[in-house]
C-alpha cells in the first residue's frame, strides 16, 4: 500500500468532510506513491523522532505538528540552512514520507488530542471530547494536590502553575496545545499546553493571580505543547489500526524539548 492510498483510507474513515484547501494536512516530504513499510504517529517531527521511527522500520510519519519549524512548512528561506539540509537528506536517504494531520484531527468526533490529554492528566469522562472546551468535574481536592497529580502523570518538565495551592478545586477546563481556554466563572482550573502570558485577547495568568490574591479558587496549569497533545497521537495510532490492515503502526513520541 502506498502513502497516498493510506491517506485516502483516512479520508474515507474520518467521518467529517475533507478540506482539500488545508495547507497543514498535506505531504511534507517523500514520495506519496512509495510503498509504506510501517507508520509512525507522533506530535512533532523532530530529528530524534525520525531516527527512532526509521530504526523501527516505519517509513511513513503522520505528525500533528509541522516539520520545518513554521506552521506552513514554508521552506523558501531554509534551503541554505544546514539543519534543514541535514534533516531533508536523512529523510531522502532512508526513503521516508512525512504527512501532517492537524486540522482534520481537530474536526474528528471525538478529537483524540483532547481525549488523550484528559486521560493523561487523570480526568475521567472525556472519551467523547471535542476541541470546544467543557467543564469536567473531579473529586474535590486542593489545587496543589491536583497539580502534583498532573505533573506526576504527564512527566511534564515545562510544568508551570499560577494560583493558590491550598485552594479547593473540582471543576476543570482543558484545551491542549495552543488552545488553552479562557478562564471562566464555571471553572476552577484551566489546563493548556501553552499560551501568550500578557497582551493577549485574555490574560489568564494575570486573571488567576488576581483571583488568588482575593482568595478565589482559580488555578492555571501549563503543560507545554508537546506534552499536552502527544497522548492524542497514541490514540490516533489505535484508530488507524482499525482500518489500515497488514502494515505495522506504532506511536513514536517526540521528546519533550524542555529541561530543568
Amino acid at each position: 500500500m502506498t502513502a497516498r492510498e493510506i491517506v485516502d483510507l483516512i479520508k474515507k474513515n474520518i467521518a467529517v468532510p475533507w478540506n482539500e484547501q488545508s495547507y497543514r494536512d498535506t505531504f511534507k516530504m517523500g514520495d506519496p506513491d512509495a510503498s509504506v513499510k510501517g507508520i509512525a504517529t507522533t506530535v512533532m517531527v523532530t530529528f530524534d523522532m525520525l531516527k527512532r521511527a526509521n530504526q523501527a522500520g516505519l517509513n511513513m510519519v503522520i505528525s500533528h505538528e509541522d516539520t520545518f519549524w513554521n506552521d506552513r512548512d514554508d521552506i523558501k528561506d531554509l534551503t541554505s540552512n544546514p539543519l534543514y539540509r541535514m534533516k531533508t537528506e536523512y529523510v531522502k536517504q532512508n526513503g521516508m514520507i512525512i504527512w501532517r494531520m492537524h486540522d482534520h484531527m481537530h474536526s474528528m468526533r471525538p478529537d483524540y488530542t483532547v481525549v488523550g490529554s484528559l486521560r493523561s492528566i487523570g480526568v475521567k469522562g472525556g472519551e467523547d471530547a471535542v476541541m470546544r472546551p467543557r467543564v469536567y468535574t473531579i473529586p474535590e481536592t486542593t489545587f496543589g494536590e491536583f497539580a502534583s497529580q498532573v505533573k506526576r502523570l504527564t512527566g511534564s518538565r515545562a510544568f508551570r502553575c499560577v494560583g493558590d495551592p491550598r485552594a479547593k478545586v473540582s471543576r476543570i477546563l482543558l484545551g491542549p496545545g495552543y488552545a488553552t481556554p479562557r478562564m471562566t466563572a464555571e471553572a476552577d482550573v484551566v489546563i493548556g499546553g501553552e499560551q501568550q502570558e500578557a497582551d493577549g485577547a485574555f490574560d489568564n495568568v494575570e486573571y488567576v493571580a488576581d483571583a488568588a490574591s482575593l482568595g478565589m479558587a482559580k488555578g492555571l496549569i501549563m503543560l507545554g505543547h508537546v506534552i499536552s497533545e502527544q497522548p492524542g497521537m497514541e490514540d490516533l495510532a489505535k484508530w488507524l489500526l482499525t482500518f489500515v490492515k497488514g502494515i505495522p503502526i506504532q506511536f513514536v513520541p517526540a521528546e519533550e524539548p524542555f529541561w530543568t
